[in-house]
């Protein structure tokens, strides 16, 4: 049997109060993604589910837990009993694990060099990771900007000279430079208009098919997420409540949190008044 793309097991991550004791913002989280599946990691602000997608890229690390890529455990700090190693030989491990897992912000503005090109920028990531070399380096940039639909034009240009929706297809390909094994888009669309949502989209659907790269989606849009992914987790309080099949969690939900969720969803026939009855009962157990 083929091992998934992505395991994880039992992530947990606390964080200490100012005033004292602690705070779980991820509590016992358990999924899989089959190579060249989706999953969508959806939830309110607070429910844990960015904190999910940082342990995953190793910005944050978790206090218990595993991270199995393709295979291989990648959780940092598991070094099953072996020797410390230096400083180089941790860099190395830091890039490898880095090849496996990438992740696209929200804001791509922020995670772009503005000094560098869109050219610039791939070079950098492929010599940072040592991929690729000279006319190699040079056709394999072309190859990514071609795949995310970026021209010359927008090759030879700086972030600031990019729309939204450009840097995020530049974030994309950079991403996708060091061939990863998962994907993870972190709100990826939701500073973009609509218009433009629908072509990144469109432009993951294309890549996942054209890859087999395995996609992580999280996001507080429900609509994105049944768009684009297969499975969706549930998150609320730092702990999955609901996990399956994208249509049946957002079509039959089980969990009174996911119908809760749906209904604060503006929708024809709409009723407030039923988003607060489900939050108040909701409050109650």
């Amino acid at each position: 049997m083929t091992e998934p793309a992505l395991v994880v097991q039992g992530l947990r991550k606390s964080y200490a109060l100012p005033g004292g004791g602690r705070t779980t913002a991820v509590d016992d989280v358990s999924f899989s993604v089959p190579a060249g599946g989706s999953l969508g990691i959806v939830g309110e602000s607070g429910s844990g589910k960015t904190t999910v997608a940082r342990i995953l890229v190793d910005l944050v690390r978790p206090d218990a837990g595993t991270i199995t890529v393709n295979g291989r455990e990648r959780t940092p700090g598991r070094r099953g009993g072996r020797m410390p190693l230096g400083p180089g030989a941790r860099r190395a491990a830091r890039l490898g694990r880095a090849r496996e897992i990438q992740i696209v912000f929200q804001d791509p503005y922020v995670s772009l060099d503005p000094r560098l090109t869109a050219r610039q920028c791939l070079r950098t990531a492929l010599r940072l990771h040592g991929r690729y070399e000279g006319q190699a380096a040079t056709d394999r940039i072309a190859e990514l900007l071609d795949q995310v639909g970026l021209g010359k034009r927008e090759g030879d240009a700086r972030p600031r000279g990019l729309s939204g929706g450009q840097r995020q297809r530049l974030a994309i390909a950079r991403a996708l430079a060091v061939e990863p094994e998962v994907l993870v888009l972190d709100e990826a669309v939701a500073a973009l208009d609509v218009s433009i949502q629908a072509q990144i989209l469109r432009l993951l659907a294309d890549i996942r098919r054209e890859t087999g790269v395995a996609l992580v989606f999280v996001s507080h849009d429900l609509a994105v997420v049944r768009h684009i992914t297969d499975d969706t987790l549930v998150m609320r309080r730092g702990r999955a409540v609901e996990t399956g099949p994208t249509a049946r969690v957002l079509d039959t939900p089980a969990d009174p949190y996911t119908r809760l969720l749906l209904s604060s969803v503006p929708h024809d026939g709409w009723d407030p008044a039923e988003t607060v009855r489900l939050r108040a009962e909701l409050a109650e157990l």
